[in-house]
Formats: C-alpha cells, structure tokens, sequence
C-alpha cells in the first residue's frame, strides 16, 4: 500500500493542470480529448496512490492501456467503453510507472456537481444510476453508439467553449443530460441483451438465497440484504437490481423478500415453530419485523397463514416462546 498522501481533485482546473492542459474554458465542466498523438498523462507521482475526485466524470476509452483500481476492484481498459466515476469515489492508478497515462482514442466529460445547481438536472440524477455502478460495469457501446455519443460530446463541447451568455447553463446542461440518457438507453440495451440469455443472474441469486438463508441463524450471518448479494455474485447494489430488473421485472430487494417469504412458509409448513423461532432462524433480529414483512407480502400474519394452511403448529405456533424470553403474539 502507498504511503503518499491522497491527491484530491476539487476542480476542473485542478485537473487541466494535472494533465498539462490549459486552463479550462468552462470552470465547470471540461471535455478532454485523447488521441495516440496527444495521450493523457498526469505526471506527478501518482501511481498506488488513492485520487479522491469531487467531480462526476464519464470517460470513453478505445484501445486504452490505463489501469486504476476504483474502490476495491481493478479495471482494465478496453475499446469502446465508457466508465463513470461519481464524487466522493476513490481512484487508484496502478503499474510501475510514476505517472498514469491514456493512450488511445477517446474523451473524458468531467463536470462540477455545482453545474448542476438548482436546475432540473439536479433533481434527476437519480435516475442515472449507472454512477454508482462498480468500473468493471462500464457501458460497452457498439460502432454506431460511440459515433453518436462523440457527436454529441462534440456539441457539449463547444457549448463549453464559447463565452456564455442567458442561455447558456440551459443549453449546456440540456445536452448533458442528453448524453446521460443515451448513457441510459445503452445500458437498457446491454441488459436487455444479457436477459436474453435466459436469466443466468436470477438464477444465481437464487442459489446465492437458498444457501444464505439456510444458515442465516449463524453469527455474522443474518438477512440477506441488496449489498451482500451483490457483492457475493460480483456485482455493485445497483447494477444488480437494474440487471435483474431486465431479466424478471423486479428488483433485486423485491427478488430476496419474495425468497425469504418462501423460506419463511417452507418453515412453518415443516415444523410447529413458533413465529419468533421461525423469524430468527431466517436471519431477523426482532421478530416483529418478520410479521410485519410477512402480512405485507401476503396478506396475512405468520400465524394466521399456517392456520389457513391447517398445518400441526397452527395451534400453539403462534404462542411458543423462544429461550431468552422473546416471544412472537
């Protein structure tokens, strides 16, 4: 581990200076272009050492020999990507080298959360979740979807460039938007490909939430939660919602309610365990959360199900009490 202090970069100037560029047009917002002639090269020893950006970036990267570690996981540049970077994310270059280089074709956006300061476009970068997806999760985009979104940062870069006027933020951050949307319909489009194939991810959650809530009584084990599935099968919170989204209709959260719902009913169906045995067998530290998760997903508390399904624990599953004192009513 490096033991160089964390470079943070707080400014699009900051950055123009880091790459030996000059100073920014717009202060808010850059695009940097990069080409085999003219690569992008930070030269100050950076190398293992964390980049703490305050800035949204979106970079699209052809026949790119970067390597950077963001967050915990490493990524190789490949052609025709675009990875997205958020503020507050950490970057780490690696390699041997004292300096981080982007040779290739491709250009870098990199806009200021300040830009986006009391316009519409604020209040919609929520819906651009592909922000908070992990690098190896980058946006593959083919022949005629690069064209298109190089035409469009083109646009965005003139805009840039040019001494603003009234309408200039409306303008610019009306294009950006629109590139955030092609960003958007891309990944639809990468997902929707990936469903096709049958639904490979449903699948392995699913056997990832047998495994899980079989043993989810252990310590250290507890509920299944969006973040630990994600990070058993690879993937970042909100890709994998979004991925599952495209193969089943539903979310990833909504995906392991319905499995510890089954869970819970194979349970009540099998033994004559009380609700509170049964909710902390299943990983929940209080059992009123279970009740009340059951009764929303089907209508009906833990004990009124097993009645209805005439099972040997109908009449005193509802009241056992677990040792310690902890009882379900």
């Amino acid at each position: 581990m490096s033991t160089l202090e964390a470079l943070r970069i707080a400014s699009i100037a900051q950055i123009h200076g880091l790459i030996g560029r000059p100073p920014p047009a717009h202060p808010l917002l850059s695009v940097i272009a990069a080409s085999w002639q003219e690569p992008l090269r930070i030269t100050v020893p950076i190398v293992g050492r964390a980049i703490e950006s305050g800035l949204y970036v979106l970079s699209l990267k052809r026949g790119d020999e970067c390597h950077a570690e963001f967050g915990r996981q490493v990524h190789d540049g490949q052609a025709g990507i675009i990875v997205f970077a958020s503020p507050g994310q950490t970057i780490t270059p690696l390699g041997g080298q004292g300096e981080l280089t982007h040779e290739g074709e491709g250009w870098t956006v990199v806009f200021d959360p300040d830009l986006l300061r009391d316009g519409p476009l604020a209040a919609a970068m929520h819906q651009y979740r592909f922000f908070g997806y992990a690098t190896r999760e980058a946006l593959h985009l083919t022949d005629v979807e690069q064209e298109a979104f190089t035409g469009l940062v083109r646009q965005i870069e003139l805009e840039s460039s040019v001494p603003p006027d009234s309408f200039a933020p409306v303008v610019l951050t009306a294009q950006l938007q629109l590139l955030l949307t092609y960003c958007q319909r891309a990944y639809t489009r990468q997902f929707e490909v990936r469903a096709k194939a049958g639904g490979v991810v449903a699948e392995r959650l699913d056997r990832h939430l047998d495994e899980h809530l079989a043993s989810a009584a252990q310590p250290g084990r507890g509920l299944p939660t969006v973040r630990s599935c994600a990070r058993a099968l690879g993937y970042s919170p909100d890709y994998l919602s979004d991925l599952l989204r495209a193969e089943t209709g539903t979310s990833a959260r909504a995906h392991i309610h319905r499995a510890v719902i089954e869970a819970a009913k194979a349970r009540l169906l099998a033994s004559d365990a009380s609700t509170s045995e049964v909710a902390y067998a299943l990983g929940f530290e209080h059992p009123q959360h279970f009740s009340r998760l059951f009764r929303e997903k089907t209508g009906k508390s833990p004990g009124e199900w097993r009645r209805a399904a005439g099972t040997p624990g109908a009449v005193n599953g509802a009241s056992c009490t677990r040792k310690g004192g902890r009882g379900q009513r």
